[in-house]
C-alpha cells in the first residue's frame, strides 16, 4: 500500500556548506477510479482515504447524493500484468435504481493534482445540476473574526505538511469554528473530495451549517464541489477564479478569498458575513 510520504536522498547547500541528507517527501501516486466497472477518471493523489477520495469526487459529479446511493468501493485486484494489488485503482458500484449522468459514462478523464479536472467537454458538463441548493435556514451568520481565526487552525492540524511542506489541505468548520475534519493531498481539489467523500460515508450530507476552507486559491472545480455538498460558504487564502466567483454568484454561495490574518475579500454571498454596521463600508 502507498505511503503518505516517502525518504529521497538530496543535496543540501546552506551558506555554501554542502551535506547530504535524507529529506522527507509526500508521496504522490496514480488512482484510478472506475463506476460500476467502467473506468472513469485518473487522478494524482497522497495515497490513503482513497475511498473517501472516491465517493467524494463522485458528489461532484452529481452520481451520489446519500450513503444510500453506493453499494461498496474496493480496491481492484490484477491491476497489473502479473495480477499483483497496487492499490492504485478502486471500483465504485452504485445502488441499484441510481442514475447515471450520460456525460460522466462518456468521458475518460485525467485530472492532475494542480489544476483539478481537465477536459471536460463543455461548461455545461461541469456545471452539474445541485441536489442540495444552498438555502439556509436559518441562515448561517459568520463574523469576519471567526474566519479570520480559521487558517490559523487549519494550519495547526495539518500533520503531514509539518514533515514535507508540500501538501495542500482542506477542511471543514462548523458556524461557530469547530474543527469538524481535515484531510490533506498533493491535490486541493483531492483533499476537498476526501472531505466530502467521508461525509457521504457517514451520511452527513448536506453539509448545510458547514464553512470549507482551502489552504490555496479557489477555483471553480472546488466551488462547484461545495455547491453540490450542500455547503455554504468557501474560504480559501489566496484568490478565487472569475469563473468560481461566476458560479458563487449562481448558486448562492458565499466566497471568501486572500483570508489572510484580519484581511479578506468577500466576493459573492456577503449576507452570510456578519459586519457591524459602523465598520461595513461600501
Amino acid at each position: 500500500m502507498g505511503r503518505v510520504t516517502e525518504r529521497r536522498k538530496v543535496l543540501r547547500i546552506r551558506d555554501g556548506a554542502v551535506s547530504t541528507r535524507p529529506d522527507t517527501l509526500v508521496a504522490e501516486e496514480p488512482l484510478e477510479i472506475r463506476l460500476n466497472g467502467k473506468p472513469l477518471a485518473i487522478t494524482m493523489r497522497t495515497p490513503g482515504d482513497d475511498f473517501a477520495l472516491a465517493a467524494g469526487f463522485l458528489v461532484s459529479e452529481g452520481v451520489l447524493a446519500t450513503a444510500y446511493d453506493l453499494q461498496n468501493i474496493v480496491y481492484c485486484a490484477g491491476a497489473t500484468v502479473d495480477g499483483s494489488n497496487t492499490y492504485n485503482v478502486v471500483d465504485v458500484k452504485t445502488a441499484p435504481g441510481v442514475a447515471l449522468p450520460d456525460f460522466t459514462l462518456e468521458r475518460n478523464v485525467y485530472t492532475s493534482s494542480s489544476c483539478g479536472l481537465c477536459g471536460k467537454a463543455s461548461l455545461d458538463a461541469v456545471r452539474t445540476t445541485a441536489r442540495f441548493p444552498i438555502a439556509d435556514t436559518p441562515p448561517l451568520r459568520v463574523t469576519p473574526e471567526l474566519l479570520a481565526s480559521l487558517p490559523e487552525r487549519l494550519r495547526a492540524a495539518q500533520r503531514v505538511f509539518d514533515r514535507t511542506g508540500g501538501l495542500h489541505a482542506a477542511a471543514l468548520f462548523t458556524e461557530g469554528g469547530e474543527l469538524l475534519d481535515i484531510r490533506e493531498d498533493v491535490g486541493r481539489h483531492n483533499a476537498v473530495d476526501k472531505l466530502v467523500g467521508r461525509a457521504l460515508q457517514n451520511g452527513d450530507l448536506p453539509l448545510s451549517r458547514t464553512i470549507l476552507l482551502v489552504s490555496g486559491r479557489a477555483s471553480f472545480e472546488l466551488a462547484q464541489k461545495a455547491v453540490m455538498a450542500g455547503i455554504p460558504m468557501l474560504a480559501a487564502v489566496s484568490a478565487p477564479s472569475s469563473l468560481a466567483v461566476d458560479l458563487a454568484a449562481e448558486t448562492g454561495l458565499t466566497l471568501v478569498g486572500f483570508l489572510r490574518g484580519s484581511s479578506m475579500n468577500v466576493y459573492a454571498g456577503e449576507d452570510r458575513i456578519a459586519l457591524r454596521e459602523a465598520t461595513a463600508q461600501r
